[in-house]
């Protein structure tokens, strides 16, 4: 699989292009501010066409492009239902002083939008992606699993948006955070993955889960829930 990304825009934040191959379909995960000029870069450089649009939350930072993409495109665009009302008012779910920032911009949804939930395989283009629906960064916060053929063999990946970064974890002090939550969604979804799973976050570098596991500040003490009793 070709796994391709950038930071976009003044909040930096990851827009990743999944693909089997160069030159073929692809699925772009949060194209957020800035990010319309070198997505068509990247997608011109490897010969690819964009078949969907997936978004691991409704901040403003990861949906900022996402109409001029999908309607530039004809191609959908996938959010949880919990988080779908952001995407053309981005103030429900962001700081006062954010909202002052956005004055006067106008967002929109694109033509098709399609609303997924926890737990659903989407194969798109080839790239066959499972969601878990992790809220505590938003009430509609997921991540997106794939796997990943290395020299080592198949690999996990996890595109983690904001609920899992590189020794942190998603801020939870805005509309609809919990920080109970957050950890409570780690802790069922991400920590029973294996040691190996590359993270892909919205912002910042990699990780895997078995780093983070060992020296997240956050994550000290918590554990997967157990399986029965």
């Amino acid at each position: 699989m070709l796994v391709l990304g950038f930071p976009a825009g003044s909040f930096q934040t990851n827009c990743y292009v999944l693909a089997p191959e160069a030159g073929g379909p692809c699925v772009v995960v949060d194209p957020g501010q800035d990010a319309v000029e070198p997505l068509t870069e990247l997608l011109a450089t490897n010969g690819l066409s964009p078949v969907a649009v997936l978004l691991t939350h409704g901040h403003v930072d990861h949906t900022w492009s996402v109409f001029p993409v999908c309607d530039g495109n004809d191609i959908p665009a996938y959010i949880h239902p919990a988080d779908r009302a952001m995407i053309a008012d981005p103030g429900r779910g962001v700081s006062p002083q954010l909202v002052a920032m956005l004055g006067g911009l106008v967002f929109r949804e694109p033509a098709d939008v399609r609303e997924m939930t926890d737990g659903a395989v989407l194969d798109l283009g080839g790239v066959q992606l499972t969601v878990d629906h992790t809220p505590g960064h938003t009430q509609g916060s997921v991540v997106f699993r794939t796997t990943a053929e290395t020299e080592q063999g198949a690999t996990g990946v996890v595109l983690a948006g904001d609920t899992l970064f590189a020794g942190s974890v998603g801020r939870t002090d805005l509309p609809g955070g919990s920080h109970e939550q957050m950890l409570a969604s780690i802790a069922a979804k991400l920590l029973p993955l294996d040691d190996s799973t590359v993270v892909l976050p919205g912002h910042g570098p990699g990780t895997t889960i078995g780093r983070e596991r060992a020296g997240n500040p956050y994550l000290v003490g918590l554990a997967p829930p157990r399986k029965g009793l």
